[in-house]
């Protein structure tokens, strides 16, 4: 039987949340640092993320590998410290738990099934595996999954590994019932509003998050109007925002007062905008085509003290020259997006 969501997850999908896409914490050794792990994901709780995103590129794809085994195990952690938070804070308010599949269909299929099993609400779901298949092949796989589990889908950007979606794609994959939000992340404004296009033209009440990071506060600010519907993108699942989390908190918020207001939107924070598209460009390494986007995210929590270094499990992905002089320009250019003071007073207790 198909999983469905509570009417409070699904709630809050639909509002609008920060969901940090979840790092992986490793040793020098390249093994997983359970401790870390467990810090970064209280670290995004603690900022105020209405979600995370665990096993998805930001997790760094590999973990998916049988022969590195930690796919499961990855997930299983992020759970354990999702329900410790949650009993701890009592607060009522379900923390949104997300876990990235890929692959051909009988890989994602017993992914979906291990995230249903350990208490996943969906799945943001890669089509990166289909680079040659057609919308029909891409829809019936897609279908499968949602027959498992509710589905977030994934617009992948063409130079980490995605490919070209159409809107024909996404007007049928709006269609699915178990859709419940789509990622839309292809750095590319024609591609953002075949997907949003889409949404609207199949009627549907799905929810919208950006994935642009190249462009975060202008998605969410942004009326996006096709004949008489109207759509916003309302949150945001993004790697971006697996640091520097308590203000990414903080800019959402200040957006949702802005829409919800139907208030003017100020100069300052267009302006905003550019420092955090500026941001990106260093951390996710934009000028060798995001070759350094993960050992950027975590040079940020390398220096903030979550992680001991920058090791990913591809021992040749580190940050590329210059980059790292180029994170010391926008720490010195724009000191008031970082939350290291908010890290610094609660790193110990996170690392317990």
């Amino acid at each position: 039987m198909s999983q469905t969501l509570s009417e409070n997850i699904l709630k809050k999908i639909k509002k609008g949340v920060v969901i940090p896409a979840h790092p992986l914490a490793l040793t020098r050794k390249r093994k997983l640092d359970e401790r870390r792990q467990k810090a970064l994901t209280r670290y995004y709780l603690s900022a105020g993320a209405g979600g995370v995103a665990i096993g998805v590129h930001t997790t760094q794809f590999e973990i998916h590998d049988k022969k590195i085994g930690l796919y499961r195990p990855v997930l299983e952690l992020g759970c354990e410290t999702i329900s410790e938070y949650e009993n701890r804070v009592k607060n009522n308010e379900p923390i949104i738990k997300i876990a990235g599949v890929i692959g051909k269909t009988g890989q994602a299929v017993q992914e979906a099934m291990l995230a249903k099993d350990l208490g996943y609400h969906a799945v943001l779901l890669s089509m990166a595996a289909f680079r040659e298949a057609t919308n029909e092949e891409m829809i019936q796989h897609v279908q499968e999954i949602a027959r498992i589990i509710p589905v977030f889908g994934f617009y992948l950007q063409v130079s980490v590994g995605g490919r070209r979606l159409d809107y024909d794609f996404w007007r049928r994959f709006a269609e699915i019932e178990n859709v419940v939000a789509i990622k839309i992340a292809p750095f590319n404004r024609y591609q953002t509003i075949d997907v949003i296009r889409a949404v609207a033209d199949s009627g549907r009440e799905i929810a919208l998050y950006t994935g642009n990071d190249d462009n975060i506060v202008f998605d969410l600010l942004t009326v996006f109007r096709f004949g008489i519907r109207t759509l916003r993108i309302v949150g945001g699942l993004l790697g971006h925002w697996a640091c520097w989390t308590l203000r990414a908190v903080e800019i959402l918020n200040k957006i949702h007062s802005i829409v919800e207001g139907n208030k003017t939107i100020p100069s300052e924070i267009l302006t905003l905008g550019v420092e955090i598209t500026d941001c990106n460009a260093a951390i996710f390494d934009a000028a060798n085509d995001f070759a350094g986007c993960i050992p950027g995210i975590h040079e940020i929590l390398r220096r903030q003290g979550f992680l001991e270094g920058i090791w990913t499990l591809k021992e040749e992905e580190t940050l590329s020259p210059g980059q790292k002089e180029e994170i010391d320009r926008i720490y010195k250019a724009y000191p008031h997006l970082n939350d290291d003071e908010f890290v610094a007073e609660h790193l110990n207790e996170w690392l317990r």
